[in-house]
């Protein structure tokens, strides 16, 4: 992290040493709290705003700054003594508790979380915010709900669900009145700016990159593609009980639970889409995930940064479908092993040259091709994952308990996989395998998961 000389107020790093250059999206997430209580000043906005902005002054000061593009570098830039504060608005709805809760499980966006601007960081839009709040109260004070938005290329998750705690911890304590007039202190206080991987070269690595698409600048997009078919979002529940089943077959196959519940997924997703049209089987079932490659780096939980990578496999999708489910679960599991911290390097220096192209077309006036996250091209059939099964959500307490419940949103594109926590999971911060685990899977609508028999056993009443 840098000093600049012409302003001793000004601060910068660059993002653009990790692979954030990928993700420049928003990602949002609803929180659903009940005030069981019944305080009057239950999660109060002016309280939840005082601990927001003493947050980012103190702490998480590049989260109150601006993007930078210089060149092939984008920096984060923030100062001492200006801010570029999180916006947080306000709505009060005349409905009971129990239609709030429908609307967060059935992901109405529109209605619970804010309105963002366009994502895509350049020269004329650097001033968007790179964290916004909605609260939504209701009249009768009985609930209330957060819809937060953060820009992914600043923060992963491990990072975002740390920023949630350290906000939720300190406006406890203003509430609490810990340490009147004193700023408190956040358990996890963050660092900033991604270390140098140059070490991790190796010349000898040969990698195809499968994980990304160079495509031609008329269909480049950052936009996910919900492809011709109508898509549908589909809830499955993991019992504890069922958990157990399946960590024994993931020992009997040499992999671990998450490997395991990724090879099933894929494995029937293709099985019931070639089934249901035989005429594709040549066509790709493409299996992707998104990992956090942090403890190959050696990068602490607190740093602020957003190192996630993505890993690819793809297959034809009727070889996928014929395929043993132990060898499916062996190919997930090889194609996750991929993510070396010698791979992070080599994706890293891969995207960084391919932007130095893109500049220069750019400047040369010519429109060449353009990088893009592979899952968000069309493809026949498609898995892309990223758990959160790991992550600390449920400990984002405000001072007035848990949340009752936290909705990742629909993302309308197809082959989303989600895997998500339960509040059973209780705060514990790691996989609690005492606990449900939710899967949210967007599909196109004519898949049947009732004629699987790997995947039907999940399938609960819907909420969506």
């Amino acid at each position: 992290m840098l000093q600049a000389d012409a302003d001793p107020s000004e601060f910068r790093y660059s993002a653009t040493n990790n692979i954030s250059y990928m993700y420049q999206v928003y990602c949002s997430y609803i929180l659903l709290f009940k005030n069981t209580t019944k305080q009057d000043d239950f999660m109060a906005a002016q309280h939840l705003q005082d601990g927001l902005k003493m947050l980012v002054r103190k702490y998480y000061q590049p989260v109150a700054g601006w993007f930078d593009v210089r060149g092939d570098d984008i920096d984060v830039v923030f100062y001492a003594d200006k801010f570029n504060d999180p916006p947080l608005t306000t709505q009060t709805l005349d409905i009971d508790s129990k239609e709030l809760a429908s609307h967060v499980y059935k992901s109405n966006v529109a209605l619970l979380v804010p309105d963002c601007p366009s994502s895509f960081i350049s020269r004329e839009n650097r001033d968007i915010p790179m964290f916004l709040v909605k609260a939504t109260y209701l009249e009768s004070n009985d609930a209330m709900t957060l819809g937060v938005t953060y820009h992914h290329s600043l923060m992963d998750g491990t990072a975002f669900w740390t920023f949630m705690n350290n906000w939720a911890s300190l406006c406890k304590q203003l509430y609490d009145q810990v340490s009147p007039g004193l700023v408190p202190l956040i358990p996890n206080p963050p660092s900033f700016g991604f270390p140098g991987i140059s070490h991790l070269h190796k010349s000898e690595l040969q990698v195809d990159h499968s994980e990304y698409a160079l495509v031609d600048s008329s269909s480049f997009t950052r936009v996910f593609l919900s492809g011709k078919d109508k898509i549908k979002e589909n809830l499955f529940v993991i019992s504890v009980e069922q958990q157990h089943g399946l960590r024994q077959m993931a020992k009997e196959f040499g992999v671990s639970f998450n490997t395991m519940l990724c090879a099933i997924f894929w494995k029937e997703i293709s099985v019931l889409r070639y089934n249901a049209r035989p005429s594709t089987a040549q066509d790709i079932s493409l299996f992707t995930c998104a990992t956090n490659p942090r403890a190959q780096l050696g990068l602490s939980k607190n740093l602020c940064a957003s190192p996630v990578i993505n890993l690819a496999e793809p297959r034809p999708i009727g070889e996928v479908a014929a395929m043993e489910l132990r060898d499916v679960a062996l190919l997930v599991s090889q194609t996750v092993a991929k993510g070396s911290a010698e791979y992070v390097y080599s994706s890293t220096s891969f995207l960084l040259a391919q932007r130095q192209k893109e500049i220069s077309n750019e400047k040369l006036g010519i429109s060449g091709d353009k990088i893009m996250l592979v899952y968000v091209c069309p493809a026949y059939a498609k898995c892309v994952v990223s758990s959160s099964r790991n992550f600390p959500i449920y400990q984002s307490d405000f001072g007035f308990g848990q949340p009752e419940y936290v909705r990742p949103p629909y993302l309308p594109f197809d082959g989303c996989m989600r895997i998500w926590p339960t509040p059973q999971s209780a705060c514990s911060g790691t996989a609690n395998n005492e606990a449900p685990l939710e899967i949210y899977l967007s599909q196109p609508d004519y898949v049947d998961f009732t004629q699987s028999p790997l995947l039907s056993p999940f399938i609960v009443p819907s909420l969506l």
